[in-house]
């Protein structure tokens, strides 16, 4: 298959709104990247998706949230011209133990109202097949280990709201045996964002500057890092709010002691997950809005593994996440696997995701599935 031009969304837990990357992809390598975007959510939209959140799909405030989330990425989306669009949604909750998960927005929807292609609901089919359904870049981590050459292993951290791990051994095909292992290290900046939210009114810690002001309690650090989580072998996946009750009596401190705490138990974690590696990384690649954090960056110094930004490798830490689900929903249009044993615990590698086509042309549809009307939906150029 030759290249196509894909588009990407992501709407990430940390709930600061949607990014749309373009990429140029077979599916199996990286051909260029493209144009990008970024549209924040406002204010009322972060608190209908906020009172969303922990809610399945019969939830009472779940049809508000998906209409935030439908009608942001129709508005962004129609500013470019793809092939193909990886739409993630908004994810709401996430229980693999139950083989649950939950990602809000509907792709049908928005194959009518941008004509063309969507591939959605990329976790389900892992979940439901014994897979944890998440992370589910690294099959993107592999194509960009090769983009930049690398030879030897390496590890990328995402730090989104959860932080999640990447480990690649690029002399490998990314569906062989040792070639990935992925899971979800802790919390990253979801409760730091959520305490700049209730204590500040602002969406995040800007350049860390409440963490820089305060201490660290290491000994709910400790507490934190006694969470059963931490005793299970990877793969495994995380919900946004899986250390709500742990971490209470962080956020019971004074905001910049606890953004500090925060802080701290981010790097302890990743700490943790790196032991998990089968051998050291030569370095450590952070992507996604937390390595806009100096504080989380300077905590990260420490770590026994060389640390920079993906920048520092020739990406781009901002639109990674959404580059990736351009490149899996051409993985889904192929046929080819998007998870693996290594990365989601699935027993054997798995295509997930559902595609729409204008006009209704579906190559499947969830039963869950929800129609808003279309032309409630504005495109914005």
């Amino acid at each position: 298959m030759e290249p196509i031009r894909a588009l990407g969304a992501m709407s990430g837990t940390s709930m600061d709104g949607v990014d749309a990357a373009e990429l140029l992809t077979d599916g199996e390598s990286i051909a260029g990247f493209g144009t990008f975007d970024y549209l924040a959510y406002s204010d009322a939209d972060r608190a209908a998706i906020a009172r969303a959140m922990g809610q399945w799909q019969d939830g009472a405030d779940v049809p508000a949230a998906a209409e935030v989330v439908e009608t942001a990425h129709a508005r962004l989306l129609s500013r470019f011209e793809a092939q193909v669009v990886g739409f993630h949604g908004q994810t709401l909750a996430h229980d693999p133990s139950t083989r649950r998960t939950h990602q809000a927005g509907d792709g049908a929807l928005l194959a009518e109202v941008l004509q063309v292609p969507v591939v959605w609901d990329f976790r389900t089919a892992d979940v439901r097949l014994g897979g944890e359904g998440a992370p589910l870049a690294p099959a993107y981590h592999h194509a960009c280990a090769r983009w930049i050459g690398a030879t030897e292993p390496l590890a990328f951290l995402n730090l989104g709201g959860v932080g999640n791990l990447t480990w690649i051994d690029p002399s490998k095909p990314m569906e062989a045996a040792g070639a990935l292992l992925a899971f979800d290290t802790g919390p990253a900046n979801a409760p730091i964002n959520d305490l700049c939210l209730d204590w500040l009114g602002q969406p995040y810690d800007r350049d860390g500057a409440l963490a820089r002001e305060g201490e660290v309690h290491a000994d709910l650090v400790a507490q934190v890092m006694n969470h059963p989580y931490f005793y299970r072998m990877p793969p495994k996946s995380l919900d946004r709010d899986a250390f709500r009750q742990v971490g209470a009596a962080i956020d019971a401190l004074p905001p910049s002691h606890a953004a500090a705490t925060w802080v701290a138990v981010i790097a302890a974690s990743v700490a943790h997950g790196l032991t998990h590696c089968p051998e050291p990384p030569a370095r450590l690649l952070v992507t996604g809005g937390g390595r806009h954090n100096p504080a989380i960056m300077a905590a990260l110094a420490d770590l026994p593994v060389p640390v920079a930004p993906v920048e520092d490798a020739g990406l781009d830490g901002d639109m990674l996440e959404a580059q990736a689900f351009a490149f899996l929903a051409v993985r889904v249009l192929r046929g080819l696997p998007t998870s693996f044993p290594g990365t989601t615990g699935v027993s054997a590698s798995v295509g997930g995701g559902e595609i729409s086509r204008p006009g209704g042309a579906l190559d499947s549809l969830p039963n869950s599935a929800r129609h808003m009307d279309a032309r409630r939906v504005t495109k914005a150029r």
